[in-house]
């Protein structure tokens, strides 16, 4: 009782401000003022809203789950590769134009805005794969995540839609393939299928933890033989034998007659292997961690970075004579004073967040470096996401 009293508070604070406009994309230029007016209607409206109403996101709906999604991440085994293969997060894209880092093998797709913030808009039909010039570029060991965004919808009974994640081997075969149905507006199963030598298994879920109408965090994690996946830090699949993937897709469709559909993705990250924390820091007296993020431009730690935090907390209790100096790094993107403040926000939200965990303050020192000590070119995308980085280095 208490918390859906709780739940009902937050619905009818949020839903006085539900902003009725959030499917609708913007001019590619800088926002304007309060006092400027707003600019006519864009054809990018028709094609995200196939001319019908845009439905309105309802953060109510998003707000109570945010501790319980944090909760999740801090039980997740999931670790995020080492080393960077792709990175894209899709802020830098133009408006309207295909993504540059992705390439197309049906239908079409465009940068777009949902719920405040730009992603890729793959169109009903629509399959894309990064662009990557090795066909085959993912190693033995490898982990890929992204964020979809699932909205609800309102359909017939015999309507549904379907969101694809394949991977598929050297010889063009799908060895692994998440399935994601949304039915009668509300309701979403999960199917999967995969290849054992030429054994095919599947499974099912029917109740997976997904948050509608907000991005949702999607991740795979491959070790030579054995498959995971994980939604929004729940491990949903967990497959000991699969036949190695080498690349993959994402890909709509629907199901109906109501010839619209939608599906955004943003902020793609492929890694590969991953080494355990402590072997990582006996070998070279610090380790390099990708798993703690930030939205761009600020500190606030998300709730996907708790499975890290939480695997640095179980390092640091399990050798009570390790202290960390914890160093956050930025990329080039923005001036060196801006990258500086923010590297010393986020160094410093990561010390407090451990803090809270129960680690003792005189056990962790915050230091920025702003984009001061690059490992990698910053002129590739790539590079640039290898530098933004968070090191624990031994005291």
């Amino acid at each position: 009782a208490v918390t859906r009293k709780a739940e009902q508070a937050a619905e009818k604070a949020v839903d006085k401000v539900t902003d009725p406009d959030t499917y609708k994309s913007e001019p590619d230029s800088e926002p304007q003022s309060q006092t400027q007016q707003a600019p006519a209607q864009s054809s990018q409206e028709s094609v995200l809203d196939g001319g019908q109403e845009p439905i309105s996101v309802r953060t109510g709906d998003i707000l109570p789950q945010q501790q319980s999604l944090e909760m999740t991440y801090a039980k997740s085994d999931f670790v995020a590769g080492d080393e960077i293969i792709f990175d894209d997060p899709v802020d830098a894209e133009q408006l309207g134009e295909f993504p540059s880092m992705w390439d197309l093998k049906a239908g079409n797709a465009e940068v777009a805005m949902v719920g405040g913030k730009k992603a890729i808009h793959i169109e009903q039909g629509g399959v894309v794969m990064p662009y990557i010039k090795e066909k085959n570029y993912l190693p033995d060991q490898f982990t890929v995540e992204f964020d979809m965004f699932l909205p609800r919808y309102k359909a017939r009974f015999d309507n549904y839609r379907e969101f694809y994640i394949d991977f598929f081997d050297a010889s063009g075969k799908i060895v692994f393939r998440l399935l994601t149905i949304v039915r009668q507006g509300t309701r979403l199963d999960v199917d999967w299928t995969w290849m054992n030598g030429e054994t095919e298994g599947e499974g099912n879920s029917e109740n997976p933890p997904f948050v509608l109408d907000d991005f949702n965090h999607f991740a795979f994690s491959f070790n030579k033989r054995a498959m995971k996946a994980y939604i929004n830090g729940e491990r949903v699949v967990n497959i000991p034998r699969c036949n190695a993937p080498t690349r993959f897709e994402i890909a709509t469709y629907n199901h109906g007659d109501d010839g619209h559909n939608r599906l955004f993705i943003k902020n793609t990250r492929i890694a590969g292997g991953a080494v355990p924390l402590y072997d990582r820091m006996m070998s070279e007296g610090k380790f390099i961690t990708y798993g703690i993020t930030f939205d761009v431009g600020k500190s606030v730690i998300k709730p996907e970075g708790m499975g890290e935090i939480n695997r640095i907390v179980q390092l640091m209790n399990e050798n009570p004579n390790l202290k960390f100096s914890v160093e956050g790094h930025t990329d080039n993107t923005g001036s060196a004073a801006s990258n500086q403040t923010l590297s010393e926000a986020r160094s410093g939200a990561i010390v407090a967040k451990l803090v809270e965990m129960g680690i003792s303050a005189d056990r962790l020192t915050a230091s920025g470096k702003g984009q001061n000590s690059p490992i990698a070119d910053n002129s590739t995308d790539e590079g640039r996401a290898k530098n933004r980085r968070v090191e624990f280095v031994k005291q």
